[in-house]
């Protein structure tokens, strides 16, 4: 009877897996929603939207965008870690959900490395150190020299507290002893307006928020916030190359999460979607006209850079001691 038994367990085991390797090869089999944290018409969101339409082309099922913006994105995490980790529910996210969010927020709903599997990075984005053209600084060496010996005077405008724009900044500062007030807007779309009309110094910008002022002769770029230099404009010296601070690297990067529980067959289908999708040249090429480096890596090379993420923003936020209300 016993071994009887334990056949019969075995059998019942054999076809549940039987089962699920099914349901896995013959994913996806309905459409899939990927939530974006942000409002449409935003960076993320239209990255996803060009991406999507390659995604439904790869994935021979439709890939719909449902927007849930809000609350630095915490409800939309939320939502995804809290929902089937079948595949057909998705998490689009920058650093502000996977790292910023954990190093500003003592209590969240989620846990970045514990509730998300991380499937691709979609791409990155350059930001750049511009300044007012009446600033009498035309490098980054002579702007940091103009701080010293100004501690307190000058201003630089920030799409928020907790922002990229914000903490690139003040790892900037924090690093090099400067005093350089720091001016939240709402949003980077406030914030270059104030640059543009002398309210604050400076602000760190994606290229193409920029460009038009910076063809006008109203801004002058000192710097970009990235480890290598951008190829959207070469000439243009990393903040490491000038000061010699080590692992200063703060773009926005936006990539693909999904529950943690998803079965690795499916999160690999979903990365090789993915990639396929940034890396084809009509949707590269419209992600280099917004700013945006196309990525589209392995789910292990994504994982590694979250956790490094994680790392660095925790640092800089803990070093600046900012703090959310």
């Amino acid at each position: 009877m016993k071994v009887e038994l334990r056949q019969a367990l075995v059998a019942i085991v054999a076809a549940a897996w039987t089962v699920v390797a099914g349901a896995q090869q013959q994913f996806p089999a309905r459409p899939v929603r990927v939530v974006v944290p942000y409002a449409a018409g935003g960076l993320p969101d239209t990255m996803t939207r060009l991406a999507a339409v390659k995604m439904t082309e790869f994935l021979g099922q439709q890939v719909v965008v449902d927007n849930r913006p809000g609350a630095g994105g915490i409800g939309a995490c939320e939502l995804v870690a809290r929902g089937n980790a079948d595949g057909y529910t998705l998490l689009i996210a920058d650093v502000a959900q996977t790292a910023i969010n954990p190093a500003l927020y003592k209590k969240l709903p989620y846990d970045t490395l514990r509730d998300f599997a991380p499937v691709s990075l979609m791409g990155t984005s350059a930001q750049f150190l511009a300044a007012n053209a009446g600033v009498p600084a035309n490098t980054l060496s002579e702007l940091i020299n103009l701080a010293k010996t100004k501690p307190g005077q000058l201003r630089y405008g920030s799409g928020g507290i907790g922002s990229v724009h914000h903490l690139s900044m003040e790892a900037l500062k924090t690093s090099l002893g400067l005093s350089i007030v720091h001016v939240p807007y709402k949003g980077n779309g406030v914030a270059i307006p104030a640059m543009i009309g002398g309210e604050v110094a400076l602000v760190f910008s994606a290229l193409p928020a920029i460009e038009g002022h910076l063809k006008a002769g109203r801004v002058k770029l000192l710097a970009v916030n990235t480890a290598k230099r951008s190829p959207q404009a070469p000439n243009v010296p990393t903040v490491s190359e000038v000061t010699g601070i080590k692992d200063y690297d703060y773009p926005p990067a936006i990539g693909v999460l999904a529950p943690s529980q998803t079965p690795k067959a499916i999160v690999n289908r979903i990365a090789e979607a993915v990639a396929k999708a940034v890396r084809h040249p009509d949707i590269a090429r419209r992600y280099t006209e917004l700013g945006i480096e196309a990525v589209g890596n392995t789910p292990a090379q994504y994982a590694a850079q979250v956790r490094v993420d994680i790392a660095k923003y925790a640092r800089a936020v803990k070093e600046s001691g900012v703090k959310v209300e």
